[in-house]
């Protein structure tokens, strides 16, 4: 009987040696994981997402900064000064193009801003689905694991 039990209890030593011997997954970083899903972006929404002369915008690969996601405040506008005809000289119609153009820049800028934002939030929505998708599937499976497993320890006893 005691032969018995010392056989059991040296087999269970050496099973559990070998799952501890058993190489362990390294870490994932999480960015370098890619998502296998059908995004295919409007080819317009690109070119409307991108800075004219450069990359095109890739919501796959941009990250937004969390200052970069802040709302930005409300700002009143200031009211208008009518500047009677005989001051606007020379100076003021350079001051006013100027102002125009900074005017037009800036909404250009917002204007792209916001296209990149719409386009990486639907890239994020899908990417999201895919995920879920995924979740749920592999849920499945480890639901199916552990009904093999259960069966087999009832029938074997614990591992």
């Amino acid at each position: 009987m005691r032969r018995r039990k010392k056989k059991k209890m040296k087999s269970r030593w050496r099973h559990l040696k070998r799952h501890q011997q058993r190489n362990t997954p390294s870490p994932i970083d999480p960015d370098a994981i890619e998502v296998d899903i059908n995004f295919q972006p409007d080819p317009t929404d690109l070119v409307l997402s991108s800075v004219p002369g450069g990359e095109l915008f890739n919501p796959r690969k941009h990250k937004f900064s969390d200052e970069e996601l802040k709302p930005q405040p409300m700002i009143k506008k200031a009211k208008k000064v009518f500047v009677p005809d005989e001051q606007k000289d020379e100076k003021y119609w350079s001051r006013r193009k100027k102002n125009n153009l900074a005017a037009k820049r800036s909404r250009d800028a917002r204007r792209l801003k916001e296209n990149q934002i719409t386009v990486r939030a639907s890239f994020l929505e899908r990417e999201n689905a895919a995920l879920r998708q995924q979740v749920a599937e592999l849920r499945k499976d480890c639901g199916r694991c552990k009904n093999i497993l259960a069966r087999y320890e009832a029938k074997y006893g614990p591992l």
